[in-house]
């Protein structure tokens, strides 16, 4: 698809994600390298274990397909070298400490005068300016100031990170999307743009809009490992089973009940629950639970029978009775389950890829999405050191027209969006295209109630499917349409939505759109150019693609779940529905991509969109650590194989916590100056990260007591003046006070159609020349029926009168 592009690439770990999905979409990526090679090849782990710049997995997970070349750009030499390349490229992509490229000539400013139509992403921890853009940062110590690590764990210990560090992979992915919606701009204006991605705020969306709940007015969540804890009431999601873990999704409600209600029908069969407990009130038992007509402890006790039930079966009978029965029921998946997926093979997941010197070939994660009409095809491993030094030649740039002057339109202007999608992978993956301009339409019902109505934050604690501080930030800046598919009218209305649009996204479970004949196939022949998405857990088919489900259990599915906890107690698991935070950066990119192909070719096409697929792009390295080494990869608190202290420590107050990690001999000895270089800290032994890992229980258990007696702000100051990566743990109230994030706008106040001014999330990437420009909520039932009706599809007062007689409208 993006075959025609040039990307350059100069990231480290922290963003060789980002070109290596453009790599994937066709476009040729070169990695420029320091001598001796980026510091992500010192990334573990390592195949057979030791390190080797020619065998991080982590290096090999993220530059697949991509040339290599050597260039010490701190040299008028290495520097003259990339500029040739730079000249007919049409992204380049940099991870450096802001003002670094500058200071050598290579900033944007200069970067533009060599080549105006140039769309250059800037990856860093805080951001491109703003009051903390160059603190010390580490993956955790960003983790930590996004809202989700406080989210994660356990209640009686520290919050606790995923194994395999996230953050960057976060902002790689939102990087790669920026930079398909500016280039996009760059096709049509003559004129590319710096793309700033700021890793807390790209990490920010895996809260699921908890960030918000302080500006909502609504409780937060606390943390509670493999579930949720609401006050008093705690619903346990990770349950045993007889060889392993599985999640179950114990929730309440119209949208969830229904499935609890099986669930206990099936243990009731069995003998798990009497007749009494099967047949409780599971759609209004929230409501039974708050207003105290039904005791916490009857809650708890329901929660041990289903611990009691999975624990007398192994993780595959529970998944046949759930395929079976329709429960929301799926295992904890380890590695090694991953890779023997029945569901992976027959959807052809896996992409074997040769390692010649290593006389073998791996299974690699396989395309991020399907595409019916340009299908993803991987090209060879990752380079080794410089391979492509010499045959790396000169390419005429693309054409482009003249630059436009004046204010620029933003990039997605006149592109129109039908968007049938519900809840929140698919909804927050479609906001990408409202951010950047597209006329988008939500098509929604008042009676089958989008579940994002009614999930946290809520307006001033009370629900309502108008009071969803989630549902108003991922679907802000879309208009909103309501219709009843249920009706041959409301089905015809869809078919004139589907003929108005450009794309068309879905996130409903395979067979609905099927059964309202809103199918790919059907819609194609009314609009031919059409571009679909079609976003679920599994995939559209495969012996689980009926499998019903949310993002926690995608997460569960993926193989997240064994990743994130204590090895000495059950996985916790990330917070809520992981993949769907995941997920959103992927949709974008497909659909940028299959927009560009359609620019050029006239071709529409199908996006076959798994969830659980997608998100196999994060833990990849633990996928080929399992196969080269024969290790599973488990949960491991927050600890590192690399560094130490690398740590979450308390501090003064409940439930305050502050992420330290020490990467470098610079940073250690920062820590001892800030800590007033006390006597254990003088131990020769530590001056080594091999010696400090050693001792790592030690060395943070003496940290731990220096934190406690201090408030986050006393810590993160003293330690950040002398470069240590710190952080606090950040809940929403202190991300609503954080400088860096008022000074990205990262929170905006927009209109709500019930609510008045609300805040809402804005666009975690800020383009440099068309910023997103987001005026309005997620839209109230209905809001905008009359306004889509008529100026949109043109309908005469006549006709809408027909229609709302014949209940199309919801």
């Amino acid at each position: 698809m993006l075959s025609p592009y040039r990307a350059i690439d100069l990231t480290d770990e922290r963003g060789q994600l980002c070109g290596q999905v453009l790599a994937d979409l066709g476009a040729e990526v070169i990695l420029v390298e320091p001598p001796g090679g980026s510091s992500s090849r010192r990334m573990p782990p390592f195949a057979g274990g030791e390190p080797d710049p020619e065998r991080s997995l982590w290096f090999w997970s993220y530059n697949r397909g991509k040339k290599s070349v050597i260039a010490d750009i701190e040299s008028e030499e290495g520097r003259a070298r990339i500029l040739d390349p730079i000249r007919s490229a049409d992204f380049l992509i940099e991870s450096f400490a802001p003002g670094y490229l500058d200071s050598l000539g290579l900033g944007y400013a200069a970067l533009r005068e060599l080549n105006p139509r140039l769309v250059m992403v800037s990856i860093t921890p805080f951001g491109q300016a703003g009051p903390r853009a160059n603190w010390a940062a580490s993956d955790l110590t960003v983790w930590a100031p996004s809202g989700t690590l406080h989210l994660t764990g356990d209640d009686d210990r520290a919050p606790v990170g995923i194994v395999l560090p996230q953050a960057f992979l976060h902002a790689s992915a939102e990087g790669a999307a920026a930079a398909l919606v500016a280039h996009a701009a760059a096709i049509r204006d003559g004129l590319g743009q710096h793309v700033d991605i700021s890793a807390q705020s790209a990490s920010m969306m895996a809260t699921q809009s908890m960030v918000l709940s302080s500006a909502w007015h609504d409780d937060p969540i606390n943390r509670y490992s493999g579930g949720l804890k609401l006050g008093p009431l705690v619903l346990k999601f990770v349950q045993p089973a007889a060889d392993g873990f599985v999640s179950v999704s114990f929730l309440f409600g119209t949208a969830i009940g229904p499935f609890t209600r099986r669930l206990m029908e099936v243990m009731c069969e069995k003998g798990f629950v009497d007749e009494a407990t099967r047949d409780k009130d599971w759609m209004n038992y929230t409501m039974l639970l708050v207003t105290g007509q039904e005791p916490a402890s009857e809650l708890d006790r329901c929660v041990r029978l289903i611990g009691e039930f999975t624990a007398a079966h192994t993780k595959q009978e529970l998944m046949e009775m759930a395929m079976e029965r329709r429960l929301l029921i799926v295992p904890v998946s380890t590695t090694e389950d991953l890779l023997d997926s029945p569901q992976l093979a027959v959807r052809d997941f896996w992409r074997q890829i040769e390692h010649r010197e290593e006389g073998r070939s791996l299974r690699y994660p396989g395309p991020f999405a399907k595409f019916s009409a340009t299908p993803i095809q991987y090209g060879r491993r990752a380079p080794r050191i410089g391979e492509d030094s010499a045959s790396v030649t000169p390419r005429p740039a693309t054409p482009a027209p003249p630059a436009v002057t004046g204010k620029r339109p933003l990039p997605l202007a006149g592109i129109k969006v039908a968007d049938f999608a519900w809840v929140m992978a698919g909804p927050a993956g479609s906001r990408y295209l409202a951010d950047a301009g597209a006329t988008q339409v939500k098509i929604e019902s008042t009676k089958a109630i989008d579940t994002a109505r009614t999930l946290n934050p809520n307006m001033d604690r009370q629900g309502g499917p108008e009071r969803s501080g989630l549902f108003a930030s991922v679907n802000a800046g879309k208009l909103g349409l309501t219709l009843n598919l249920g009706t041959p009218e409301g089905r015809e209305l869809a078919l004139r939505m589907v003929k108005w649009a450009d794309i068309v996204v879905e996130s409903y479970t395979p067979r609905a759109m099927r059964g309202w004949g809103l199918d790919y196939e059907s819609l194609r022949k009314v609009k031919p150019d059409l571009i679909m998405l079609s976003s679920c857990l599994g995939g559209q088919y495969g012996p689980h693609s009926a499998l019903a489900g949310y993002g926690t259990m995608g997460a569960q599915i993926a193989g997240f779940g064994e990743l994130a906890g204590w090895p000495d107690r059950a996985p916790a698991g990330p917070f809520g529905a992981y993949t769907d935070y995941i997920a959103p950066k992927f949709t974008a990119a497909a659909i940028l991509a299959a927009l560009d192909h359609r620019r050029r070719t006239g071709e529409g096409q199908y996006i076959d969109f798994s969830q659980a697929e997608c998100c196999q792009q994060f833990i990849a390295p633990a996928l080929l650590d399992f196969q080269v080494n024969g290790h599973i990869m488990r949960r491991q608190g927050n600890a590192s194989p690399l560094y130490a202290p690398h740590a979450v420590f308390p501090c003064a107050g409940t439930d305050r916590w502050v992420a330290i990690a020490v990467e470098t001999e610079a940073q250690w000895q920062g820590l001892k100056t800030a800590l007033g270089e006390p006597a254990w800290a003088a131990n020769p032994a530590f001056g080594s990260a091999v010696g400090r890992l050693a001792a790592r229980e030690a060395i943070e258990q003496e940290i731990a007591a220096w934190t406690a007696s201090r408030t986050p702000d006393e810590i993160e100051t003293v330690l950040q003046r002398h470069g240590v990566p710190a952080f606090r743990s950040a809940t929403s109230e202190d991300l609503f006070a954080d400088p860096q994030l008022a000074h990205r706008r990262h929170f905006i106040q927009v209109e709500h159609a019930s609510l008045g001014q609300v805040y809402v999330e804005n666009s975690r990437s800020i383009l440099s020349d068309t910023p997103a420009d987001i005026r309005r909520a997620g839209p109230g039932f209905g809001q905008d029926n009359e306004y889509v009706l008529r100026e949109l599809l043109g309908l005469s007062e006549e006709e809408m009168i027909d229609y709302v007689a014949a209940g199309a409208l919801d």
